[in-house]
């Protein structure tokens, strides 16, 4: 029997009402599962490449779609489905659509095919980049697969509406919040809760208090592996148990229930919404006795880790079994005797069963047809080009049979086309004829076309691209002002602040001691805490909060006291930040900007140069490396303007030299993407960058004694790199090249040789071999003299060069050794 207090908890609505909702929510139910069941045959038949799928979770899914509301968000587990169609954010033909990896937004708007099905998001962004009004739909920030990844992102998106509802300053930013009262709902599977990322978020979101919904689905399992071997008492509500909150001390709220209880799902989720809300306070919902009627994926049966006991178990406790039990037994008595009823015959719910059923069948082949007649048609063009060819070509019968072999494939994909065109292309290189050329321009437009579809949106392709802010220059006093260069990053963040009233800045030691470096001096106390904070010391979250915060429409800018601490984040950076414009095909951003330092400090874990790995982890994002405090303030002024996610890496011993303070503080700008030169030279182009920058021009003021000219650049920026292509330039003028960094050979030398000799053609105007100068194989080893025997010395860059000058004019510089 439904108790009283529990039809109390559906808001009061009439017996008629509650039937239609349960009785949809199973239609629903129904829905997702039967696309779980053909999405597996779909990758089993090899038209779809992986499948992973939200069956046995469909139930409180369902509830916690009840308590989300407009404005809230999502950052969830890639087996949450039944959520997305809940919440009208997903068709039964959308999902098959991302599941044949259909490369068009409108027919997967989760990520127009460039992420597996199952990674769902909602649009933050119109098409010209612009912000939609966030309060006025369901969010659900875009997935991505790496387990426990969507934590950090979970935290930062809670954290906004604490921000929102706290700081009068940014209230009137009514399109993302209205008044903090939006909760960040999150789902993780039970066996990622292992992850670190998963404790430190949690632990984050206890000392934040901010409004999170944590949700567990729990089946017992990790993949094959079974719960006794990832978590402590097989239970993460009971290990967290010391996370509940008191009445004088902070917490979570934490709630633990069966996952087939139609009933108290929905009576626990509403709660669990209205607490995080109304009350800020982080919530956890472990969802226990799920299960996973297909396993983990399509890559393998949970048959052969399963025991026969355990599979009878799964099906007796399956939560749409459940849910349907319950449907057909409810009765209801009310006060006139009457007996009331969801259904009065199981023929009810064979009928939306089959329904349900006979939708997502044709959801399937509508998705299929769709997806293939694009590409059907494509191959038809291609075939008849192909004819035409043959009929001009004495190598006719290869390209016939080319031609036919591929009039025969059923399912054909753009590989097939290509790899088929592309092939019968070389049967033509001796030939010249009109349908050639037609069919290198087909090729040429097929790839123009793949561009379009695999290949942008890295970054910001609308007017807010920072590649496409001017620089602006510093204007100084006709008296020279030199002050210690942190002054020149205090008062300019001090002009940001003023000028940018959504601009917040956190990290450790940030907030009331104005950083390690004193740059953000006494800031805090004139703008707030909730402006400038302090965080912990747990450098994932640090920057998952910067993207959660710049996905609900703030400028975060996240601090990382050290660069080498930056690997802590890293794979956040990598796998969540720098993708999410590419994966979500520029439907959401993220304009984070991560303040750190390094280069030159003593030490293995101070030493601050791991600049190749970075460079390669974090396209999408731009790394800028400036020689001083004055560029770097610019980058961040440059940055602010745009939309584009950054690191900025500032040097660590730079703080306490003397710059000339400009007038026009937070106003100038840095250009992305341009280098400089900051010495003018004959002899040799030399390119380097940061801390490193300084030694090249104390070294060139010797060369200068011995005879050798040499230009210096300042690469400024390394995502991206001289989008102008000056260093040719140069290199065209002085004949030579060396890269000089103190990143371990083969790093960031060998990317920026590669910019320079191969995509801008420096090669040709060579007439030495290119070299570079770097560090030792190893990290800095600590002390004066560990940094001069591990890291390039003004010595070793006089003698590199000498020795490239020697090999070319051995009498005029003759050999040192």
């Amino acid at each position: 029997m439904l108790q009283e207090t529990q039809i109390q908890n559906k808001q009061k609505l009439s017996f008629e009402d509650f039937k239609t909702e349960v009785l949809n929510d199973y239609r629903i139910a129904k829905i997702s599962r039967e696309c779980s069941l053909l999405g597996r045959r779909e990758v089993l038949t090899g038209k779809a490449k992986f499948g992973i799928f939200g069956d046995g979770k469909e139930v409180p899914q369902l509830a916690m779609a009840k308590a989300f509301k407009l404005g809230d968000f999502r950052s969830g587990y890639y087996r949450d489905q039944t959520f997305m169609m809940a919440i009208g954010k997903l068709t039964a033909k959308q999902f098959f659509a991302g599941l044949y990896a259909h490369p068009d937004i409108k027919a997967d708007p989760m990520s127009a095919g460039r992420q597996m099905g199952g990674h769902f998001t909602t649009h933050s962004l119109h098409e010209n980049g612009s912000w939609k009004d966030l309060t006025k739909q369901y969010n659900s920030s875009s997935d991505i697969s790496p387990t426990a990844g969507q934590m950090p992102r979970l935290l930062g998106l809670a954290q906004a509406s604490k921000i929102y509802r706290n700081e009068k300053s940014i209230q009137h930013k009514n399109n993302f919040s209205i008044h903090g009262n939006e909760v960040a709902w999150g789902t993780i599977g039970n066996a990622s809760t292992s992850e670190g990322l998963f404790f430190e978020s949690i632990n984050a979101a206890g000392v934040l208090q901010v409004p999170m919904v944590m949700s567990v689905w729990d089946d017992e399992y990790g993949i094959s592996v079974h719960a006794k071997y990832q978590t402590t008492k097989e239970s993460i509500s009971e290990i967290l148990k010391g996370f509940q909150r008191e009445h004088d001390k902070d917490g979570f709220e934490i709630f633990v229930l069966n996952g087939w209880d139609y009933v108290q799902l929905v009576d626990t989720y509403q709660k669990a919404g209205k607490i995080a809300r109304e009350e800020h306070v982080p919530v956890l919902i472990h969802v226990k006795e799920l299960t996973q009627p297909q396993g983990h994926s399509t890559s393998g049966s949970h048959e052969r880790y399963k025991s026969k006991e355990r599979l009878e178990w799964e099906i007796e406790h399956d939560c749409i079994t459940k849910m349907r039990k319950w449907i057909l037994e409810f009765e209801l008595e009310t006060e006139t005797g009457e007996i009331l009823r969801f259904v009065d015959s199981e023929e009810e719910l064979i009928i939306i069963e089959k329904e349900a059923k006979k939708e997502v069948t044709s959801a399937k082949r509508n998705a299929w047809n769709t997806y293939q007649s694009e590409i059907k048609a494509e191959l038809s063009d291609a075939a008849e080009i192909l004819e035409n060819t043959a009929n001009k070509s004495k190598n006719s019968a290869f390209i016939n049979k080319y031609k036919n072999d591929l009039l025969t494939v059923l399912e054909p994909t753009r590989k097939d086309i290509l790899s088929t065109l592309r092939k019968c292309l070389r049967y033509l290189k001796d030939e010249h004829f009109a349908e050639k050329i037609v069919l290198q321009n087909f090729i040429k437009s097929s790839f123009e076309n793949a561009h379009q579809k695999y290949s942008t949106h890295l970054t910001s392709e609308t007017e807010l691209g920072t590649s496409n802010i001017e620089e602006k220059k510093p204007i100084y006093s006709p008296e020279k002002n030199l002050v210690d260069a942190r002054i020149i990053m205090r008062d300019n963040f001090d002009a940001i602040l003023r000028k940018h009233d959504d601009v917040v800045i956190f990290g450790e030691d940030a907030g009331f001691i104005g950083d390690v470096n004193q740059g953000l001096e006494g800031l805090q106390e004139k703008y707030g805490e909730i402006r400038i904070s302090d965080t912990g010391i747990r450098e994932a979250t640090i920057i998952g909060q910067g993207i959660g915060l710049a996905m609900r429409g703030l400028r975060p800018i996240a601090e990382i006291q050290y660069l080498d601490y930056l690997l802590y984040a890293l794979q956040i950076m990598s796998d969540d930040l720098a993708t999410l414009r590419y994966r979500t095909f520029g439907r959401q951003k993220a304009p984070l900007i991560i303040r750190t330092r390094g280069h030159r400090l003593e030490g293995i874990w101070h030493a601050g140069s791991p600049m190749g790995g970075i460079i390669h982890n974090l396209r999408g994002i731009h790394i800028l490396v400036p020689r001083n405090m004055t560029k770097a303030a610019g980058f961040y002024n440059t940055l602010l303007e745009g939309d584009d996610p950054a690191l900025v890496i500032e040097c660590l011993n730079g703080y306490r030299l003397k710059e000339e303070l400009p007038l026009n503080l937070g106003d100038f700008k840095t250009a992305i993407g341009v280098v400089e030169t900051v010495k003018e030279g004959t002899d040799m182009t030399i390119v380097s960058y940061g801390s490193t920058l300084r030694i090249v021009l104390e070294a060139a003021k010797d060369l200068n004694q011995v005879g050798i000219d040499i230009e210096v650049i300042d690469a400024q920026s390394l995502l991206p790199f001289d989008l102008a292509h000056d260093c040719v330039k140069s290199v065209a003028k002085t004949n030579k090249l060396l890269v000089i960094d103190e990143d371990v050979p083969g790093g960031a030398s060998a990317y920026i040789l590669q910019e320079i000799l191969e995509n801008q053609n420096g090669y040709q105007y060579l007439d030495s071999k290119p070299a570079t100068l770097t560090a030792k194989e190893h990290r800095t080893a600590y002390g004066t003299d560990g940094d001069y025997f591990s890291k390039p010395s003004a010595e070793d860059v006089f003698e590199k060069i000498y020795d490239i000058m020697h090999e070319e004019n051995p009498n005029k510089f003759k050999s040192l050794y």
